[in-house]
């Protein structure tokens, strides 16, 4: 890439930073893929049509709207110099993207700053009296919210304080480097939110010693080394989501899950999944050829006779579709099953659900028929969008308005390395759980040859799931969770999807609720549940303990001669990167 010649004036250097900026912004667009844009207007279609059909309560919300901008605006005109305006509109608790001083004590800026937020709550009220079905108003919800957020003056030089006067106090320096910083992202197609260079799978992060011991053209299956003298004689398998990596549950030690479970006497293998090229591959193929033959792999490497299964997100769906397969197939080699922050009763998906209706996954199939793999930089994309202040404008504002390089952080580096998926697995997911909810239906779907009904998983079960998921919301996991056969542990984390399960005991963060009424709804679950400080690792390391099976020396190989090391943990799947 060329290096950017110096301005010869601030002007430039705005000018030069508006168009490059607005390029970056069209291009980040198509990223979504057309449907998204499909799915945007037609919200906003939609919305003016309900608009017209309640002129009189439109009519109140753009007179009131009219009204508070005349009141600010005399205020702007009659105050006196030096003098702060007074706060006709405020920005909600914890919004951080006022929070410099300059938004409140220089008259012009805190004039668009309340300009803005009015103009926000207009919106707002608007889509809020629109007169709609459910799920057409929650997408007009988010539409409206993304496109008021990505609106904020914050998100633009010109109006935002912080970038004007770090411009001026660097001589420019600062946008010639936010410049460079965009035009990086805009070849690698991404915006960049972590300082990549500082991480390397299999260097600093994944480094738990351990070794491959079996592979398919689906996946890897990994052994880690014990840590300590015995173990329990029912090996662990974690069945991780094909969607991202498994080293997000193998992070810098000091956060890897799995180090904790093999240095709590476990004896740990993972799924490491392949970052596929080929359409062809089923849901079918990821049970038999990945859960199945893992499975079977564990018990003859061990000679166990069961095994526990631990799962994260979608690998949770995908193990419990297993685990239903299993016990039609009366095979009863998994002796206990946990489940982080997975849905099986997809009625209520959260926020995820403003991109799955009839019209768009129409539309996105007959997309992907060309290409035959969904984009996992699409896929990361629409995860972005759910949380767009955070993951999307934040860093357009430090990284190119401010010219900031991102700190270092592990589970951002995770977040940068997504995966694609298969089309015909990918429809058969989206279809089947998402829009048709048929796991939890009897006997609603054959998987393997075998009908399954979850219901008739009879196992222990463990559920972890986050008060603030907006990927698998609590609330939809808790339902999942009564569909099960077995008895069945519930406890819900703090914090979300991520934060909430990589939450380790030596750093005695946050808190987690256990023991509530689970004969009741998830309301009164809550109501009636204890909570407990710091992490939750420990309270679950204690209820598999409870499980059963005995203590046994720790094995000193890793695989056997039916299963030789094929390489070094963590293996050359996972490190297969989307360009």
């Amino acid at each position: 890439m060329p290096e950017q010649e110096p301005f010869t004036n601030p002007q430039e250097i705005f000018q030069h930073l508006t168009k490059d900026t607005t390029e970056f912004l069209k291009g980040f667009s198509s990223q979504q893929s057309q449907e998204m844009l499909t799915g945007f207007m037609r919200s906003w279609n939609t919305f003016t049509t309900s608009a017209l059909q309640n002129p009189q309560k439109w009519a109140e919300i753009i007179t009131t709207y009219q009204q508070s901008q005349m009141d600010l605006w005399t205020q702007m005109i009659s105050a006196k110099q030096g003098e702060p305006l007074k706060q006709v509109v405020s920005p909600e608790a914890g919004d951080r993207r006022f929070a410099n001083d300059e938004w409140q004590d220089n008259p012009i800026f805190d004039y668009i700053k309340q300009s803005y937020l009015l103009a926000s709550n207009m919106l707002t009220s608007m889509a809020d009296t629109a007169q709609l079905q459910e799920e057409e108003k929650k997408r007009l919800d988010f539409y409206t919210k993304y496109f008021i957020d990505a609106m904020s003056p914050t998100n633009f030089a010109i109006t935002n304080p912080e970038v004007m006067k770090l411009a001026i106090e660097t001589k420019g320096q600062s946008l010639v480097d936010g410049l460079q910083n965009l035009l990086k992202d805009i070849e690698k197609g991404r915006i960049t939110q972590t300082d990549e260079s500082a991480f390397e799978v299999g260097k600093n992060l994944a480094v738990t010693e351990g070794a491959v011991v079996y592979e398919n053209d689906l996946m890897q299956l990994i052994q880690y080394k014990p840590t300590t003298e015995t173990v329990s004689d029912r090996p662990l398998l974690i069945v991780p989501p094909y969607i991202n990596k498994f080293y997000i549950l193998d992070l810098r030690p000091e956060n890897s899950f799995i180090k904790y479970a093999v240095d709590q006497g476990n004896t740990v293998f993972i799924i490491s999944w392949l970052n596929p090229e080929s359409s062809e591959v089923e849901w079918d193929d990821y049970v038999k050829s990945g859960v199945f033959k893992a499975v079977e792999a564990v018990k003859e490497i061990t000679c166990a006779e069961q095994i526990n299964a631990t799962s994260w997100c979608i690998g949770g769906t995908l193990l419990a579709s297993s685990l239903a397969v299993m016990q039609g197939q009366q095979d009863d080699s998994i002796a206990s099953a946990t489940y982080f922050t997975s849905m099986l009763d997809f009625s209520d998906p959260g926020d995820l659900g403003v991109f799955i209706d009839e019209t768009q996954q129409t539309q996105r199939e007959m997309a992907l028929k060309v290409t035959g793999i969904m984009s996992g930089k699409d896929l990361a994309v629409a995860f972005s969008m759910l949380r767009s202040n955070d993951l999307i404008w934040s860093y357009v504002v430090n990284n190119y308005l401010k010219g900031q390089s991102p700190t270092p952080f592990d589970i951002l580096y995770w977040n940068s390395d997504p995966t694609n998926l298969p089309v015909n697995m990918y429809t058969y997911y989206i279809r089947n759980m998402y829009m048709e909810n048929n796991l939890i239906k009897p006997n609603a779907l054959t998987m393997c040859g075998t009908p399954v009904d979850i219901s008739s998983i009879n196992v222990p079960s463990y559920f972890l799931s986050t008060i603030d998921d907006h990927i698998a919301p609590w609330k939809t996991t808790f339902k999942g969770a009564k569909v099960m056969g077995g008895q069945v542990e519930f406890v819900l984390g703090a914090s979300g999807h991520i934060a909430g399960v990589i939450n380790p005991p030596a750093k005695n963060k946050r808190n987690y609720w256990i023991n509530g009424d689970f004969t009741q709804d998830s309301d009164k679950w809550l109501e009636t549940a204890e909570s407990q400080p710091g992490s939750w690792w420990n309270h679950w390391d204690n209820w598999l303990k409870q499980q059963g099976g005995t203590e046994i020396p720790a094995l000193t190989c890793l695989g056997n001669d039916d299963y030789p090391v094929i390489e070094e943990a963590p293996g050359r799947y996972v490190k297969k990167r989307i360009n």
